[in-house]
Formats: C-alpha cells, structure tokens, sequence
C-alpha cells in the first residue's frame, strides 16, 4: 500500500529532539510519513526518543561543532540514502539583565542558538539540492519581535534567525530548498518551566506570579504538539509556496499592548 501521508518516505532531522519541542517535532514528523533522524548533543535523551519511533535513528551531535554537524548530515544520508527535511531546533536560555551578564554568557546562547542554526542550515541544504529539494523550517520566537528584558542574548539570537531564515530562503530557492520559521509565544516546555522562578524573582513576582503573568498576556502556555504541528505544515508540500515565511504562534501575546 502506498504511504499518502504529507511527508511520506521524506527523511527529517531534527537537532535538539531529546526533549521537549525538538521530541514532539521528531514524532510528529514521523506520524506524518517521515523516516527521522533524532539528534542531540544528550545521546542517551535522543536514543530514548529513537526507540519510541519504528526506523528512527539517534545521532549525538553539539551544533556548536561544525564537524559533527557535517557528521550528522553524511550519517542521514549514509543510513537513508538522503536528506529531504531539517529542523534547527537546538536551544538554550536562561534569565538575566545585561548589566548582571558575563560575555561568556551571551556567548554560550547565541554559539547555541544562532551558530548552531547557521552551521546546521549551511550543511543541511546542500545535502536537501542534491536530494531534488526539500524544506529546512527554523525555530525562532516571539522575542525576536521585540525588546525583551531579561533574556537578551535568547531574544537576540532568535531574531538573528528570522533574518537568516528569510535570506537562506532567498539563496536556496532556486535550488528547490524552502526556508520558513516558527516563532512560538511561551510553551509548556521544560525551558519555561525552569526559567519561571528566576523570571518571577527578576520581576518581583510571587510564586505561580508569571504563569499569571502568561495567562493574562496569551491566555494559557502554548504545547509543544502545536509547534510541531507547524513545523509538519511547512515541512510538507502543503506550504509549497511558502518560503522567507514567518508563521506566530503565540495565544495573541504580540497581537496586544496590554
């Protein structure tokens, strides 16, 4: 029987998938027919995603690296015979005023968080051209939208990648390659949740005061299955148009002043 799901027979990676939004991504993906390749710089956390779906593979990789972003494209390829999908989803952050950080600090977040994308795109795309062609989709923020206090270099990198996904998109595009980003609002995941109290200490908030804060500013925190579910739309032919895209996911948060 011929597979008719969206992204059927398409191979995906996926940095980042030992939890939280890159997992839910990586199944997601594969509901939809996809062959995936789940990646971590946690090994034992991506095998462990791995073994919740038939044929995935895990392949530890730290995106900061080029070398083993290279490795991690010649292993899909080697294993799968080609790469048709990839999803930059590695991230890291943290909450602290610019005054209060160090350089190393900043660093670390943007090495993650814009390098890493950059490197994964720059080695991903070649490989997706000499497949026939494909879709990268990245995963920025809300926060590159806007100031953000307290998280400088997170909302900073994030806006670094919607610049460089609308340019990648440009330079691919006539190699069959669509570049599109996700920008989600805040999402229940496990970065949220251990930023919470040193958002709540920051802001003078009491305990449970920023998912207050959250409920009253997007209504409720996003899931990661929602995110997946527009990564799975622009990795598909169904956004066959959309490239340089930029799709908000974020309970109205940006929508209002108040």
């Amino acid at each position: 029987m011929t597979n008719s799901t969206p992204i059927a027979d398409r191979v995906a990676v996926v940095t980042g998938a030992g939890a939280g939004l890159g997992a839910a991504i990586v199944r997601r993906l594969a509901a939809d027919g996809a062959r995936v390749v789940v990646s971590d710089i946690d090994i034992d956390a991506a095998r462990g995603v791995a073994d919740t779906i038939d044929g995935a593979i895990a392949v530890e990789a730290d995106v900061t690296d080029e070398n083993q972003i290279k490795a991690l494209v010649e292993q899909t390829v080697d294993h799968f015979g080609a790469l048709h999908i990839a999803v930059p989803n590695a991230g890291v952050g943290g909450v602290q005023p610019i005054a209060e950080m160090s350089y190393a600090d900043w660093r670390r977040t943007t090495a993650v968080n814009l390098d890493g994308v950059f490197l994964t795109i720059r080695h991903t795309a070649p490989a997706i051209a000499a497949a026939g062609g494909g879709s990268i989709v990245t995963i920025s923020s809300i926060t590159a939208t806007a100031g953000s206090p307290l998280i400088a270099p997170y909302a900073a990198s994030k806006a670094a990648v919607r610049n460089l996904t609308e340019t990648a998109a440009t330079e691919f595009r006539d190699h069959g390659v669509r570049v599109n980003a996700v920008l989600p609002g805040f999402i229940d995941t496990e970065l949220v949740t251990a930023a919470r109290p040193d958002f709540e200490a920051a802001l003078g908030l009491e305990p449970g005061g920023f998912d207050e804060l959250m409920a009253a500013k997007q209504g409720r925190y996003g899931t990661p299955d929602e995110v997946a579910a527009a990564v799975a739309f622009f990795a598909s032919d169904e956004s066959s148009w959309c490239t340089g895209s930029s799709l908000v996911l974020d309970g109205g948060l940006a929508a209002s002043l108040f």
